[in-house]
């Protein structure tokens, strides 16, 4: 910077530390804050609408709090007390209640109860500076909670105090309201910040509440999935991503998160699919359920028929868009035209395969990806229902506000998928829109294609609007990482050999360590102290594989939050947390509901799978953070030079 700007600069950092004593104290402050113990990061992936387990864990601090109870209480209290102790911390409000009503002496409890609390959280916001824990404290209890977690003094005189400040609370009938407070202040302290990689949406019953609870926490950053670019697509206008939004709804039997969460009006597609297939009993599209009862069956049934209906819609739209870009080089997935009406079978890759559904209704043989004047109209319908739905909108608009093809944050780099790489594992070229690609530069222009898809959807060409379903399906989108998604047969084939969705070259190479200091390397990171973060392939512990690659480079911390992948991976889902100590690496149990949590005392109890640890304890200097914090320093040291020189007065 020329010594105009910079002088610049410095008179307007003046402005805000006025004279050399402020600034003093600020560098003082800054390089204190350099030596605090790094705050805990927590990684989670694939979500996949299951509000419930993924707000426990928010509750629970991905097990930080119980393992700060048993800490402090192991050798003087018994299990079952630090039971209670832990679910009155994640669920004070309700735990309240059934706690008072089987409690005699309330007083008393809330005597012990009251110090056990501060204890917990004195534990928990150790490592922080006195101003970021009052910020987090309740407005309410400010004051309160930072003298019984900060008080100095004398021991019996502390103690005294202490006593009184806790006898006044339960005397003026606020201990219920102070527990609330104080255990808000431990789930805040607990995580400083979260990593969500990938896959909000889909599949679980209350993406919405996932996206509420994530509007509201206090710092954390998103990289998006397949599932979440094809909300985000959806959002945008492209047709052929709102049928697969509504396709996957209907398959899970989730057509009411559309309806009543999102007001997107579902009578006229309902109308129209008993109406087509009155008379079809769509079996190969009964929806799957987790919580099912006879009650609903016949729900499920006319589900069925939505399902089929919007299922055939989305081929023909999907054929309408390969065609429209050949350059999506997606012809092999052309399969409407490939269907013989006559002999009921489907050429597939050259090999005739026999249809288990031969009920086609709304297709024009002469022109199989035609929609009918129905089918234009109700997609037409839905387009506009998808663009102006406010409360959808308010949530897509934040996955971009806080939302990335990949971030890089202390050292390690995050995505959901994978890098396209050739066959040798060398980075893949691919041709986008226009242009050469690959690595780095790939995933950046992505970013800005699909920031434009969005914010400028009204105005922008057609072209970037449709690239957000090609990054939902393409085997050369870093989201996907398939050879192929085999939607039409899993529904129309019975042989599962062409049910396979074969992994792209990528996932050859993740047991590599070379292959993965080399991407580290293309996106700027140092190939030693860095780790890749990944989620999107649910991980097959059950068979024995392991989430851990390339001798701890590379973590896939999908692992089964979604209650449809469970037979599959044989747990429920891995957690992932990097603190001062280092890394560890947390493998859930199946969580059935926050009632039961509350009800029985139970947790999300984690086996530890691996635990990295740091050779010298990380502090908030070895941060991004701190590196900020460092050029802070050194321009305040700066203005206090001038300050001391007279070049500024």
């Amino acid at each position: 910077m020329q010594n105009y700007d910079r002088k610049k600069y410095l008179n307007l950092l003046s402005k805000e530390y006025k004279n050399i004593e402020e600034v003093t104290e600020e560098i003082i402050n800054l390089q204190a804050i350099l030596n605090l113990p790094k705050g805990t990061e927590v990684f989670l992936s694939d979500i996949h609408g299951e509000y419930e387990p993924f707000e426990h864990i928010l509750n629970n601090g991905a097990g930080i709090i119980r393992s700060k109870i048993d800490a402090i209480f192991e050798n003087y209290t018994t299990e079952s007390e630090r039971n209670t102790l832990a679910t009155l911390i994640y669920y004070p409000e309700e735990k309240l209640k059934i706690i008072k009503k089987e409690i005699t002496n309330l007083d008393e409890w809330y005597g012990i109860t009251l110090y056990r609390l501060v204890e917990v959280a004195r534990k928990v916001s150790s490592k922080y500076t006195r101003s970021k824990v009052r910020k987090a404290i309740n407005k309410g209890f400010s004051y309160i909670i930072d003298e019984l977690l900060h008080s100095q003094g004398d021991e019996k005189d502390k103690d005294r105090y202490y006593k009184e400040i806790i006898k006044s609370i339960i005397e003026l009938n606020q201990a219920d309201q102070f527990i609330i407070a104080i255990s808000d202040l431990i789930k805040r302290m607990a995580i400083d910040h979260l990593h969500i990689i990938g896959d909000i949406f889909d599949r679980g019953i209350r993406p919405d509440l996932v996206m509420e609870r994530l509007m509201n926490f206090h710092s954390l950053d998103i990289q998006w999935g397949n599932h979440d670019i094809l909300w985000m697509g959806a959002t945008c206008g492209n047709k052929a991503s709102i049928a697969n939004v509504i396709r996957i709804c209907a398959r899970y039997n989730n057509i009411d998160l559309l309806e009543d969460r999102y007001g997107i009006n579902m009578r006229p597609l309902s109308t129209f699919a008993l109406e087509t297939y009155k008379n079809d009993d769509c079996i190969q599209f009964m929806p799957k359920v987790f919580y099912y009862n006879q009650y609903e069956n016949a729900n499920r049934v006319n589900n069925a028929k939505i399902h089929k209906a919007i299922a055939i819609i989305q081929f023909k739209l999907e054929g309408q868009m390969i065609k429209k870009h050949p350059e999506y080089n997606m012809d092999d997935r052309l399969l409407l035209d490939k269907i013989d009406f006559e002999n009921q079978t489907v050429t597939i890759n050259g090999k005739v395969y026999e249809l288990n559904d031969t009920n086609f209704p709304t297709i024009d043989r002469n022109d199989v990806y035609k929609l009918t004047e129905k089918e234009a109209e109700l997609i037409e319908r839905l387009t506009n229902s998808f663009k102006n739905s406010e409360v959808l909108n308010k949530h897509i608009a934040f996955l971009y506000n806080k939302g990335s093809m990949y971030t890089t944050f202390n050292s390690n780099l995050l995505f959901h998928g994978c890098v396209p790489v050739t066959e040798e594992g060398e980075l893949k070229e691919i041709e986008f829109l226009g242009k050469k690609l690959k690595g780095k530069e790939y995933f950046d222009y992505i970013n800005e294609v699909a920031n434009r898809a969005y914010w400028n959807r009204d105005e922008e060409d057609e072209n970037i609007i449709d690239i957000m379903w090609y990054l939902w399906i393409s085997k050369n989108s870093p989201l996907f990482g398939k050879e192929k998604m085999a939607t039409f047969e899993s529904y129309f084939v019975s042989d599962k050999e062409t049910h396979k969705e074969k992994k792209c070259a990528y996932y050859k190479f993740i047991e590599d360590e070379n292959f993965c200091k080399k991407i580290l390397k293309e996106f700027g990171l140092d190939e030693e102290d860095s780790h890749i973060m990944n989620g999107h392939m649910p991980v097959k512990a059950k068979d024995g594989e392991s989430p851990i690659k390339a001798n701890g480079k590379l973590f896939v911390i999908d692992g089964g939050f979604a209650k449809g992948y469970r037979e599959k991976t044989g747990n429920a889902g891995y957690i992932l947390t990097y603190n001062s100590n280092g890394l560890l690496l947390s493998q859930s149990k199946p969580f059935e509901s926050i009632e039961n949590a509350i009800k029985d005392e139970s947790d999300i109890i984690t086996e530890i799978v691996v635990k990295k640890q740091e050779v010298h304890r990380k502090t908030v200097g070895d941060t991004d953070i701190g590196k900020r914090l460092k050029l802070e320093i050194e321009d305040l040291k700066e203005l206090l030079a001038a300050y001391r020189a007279g070049e500024i007065k």
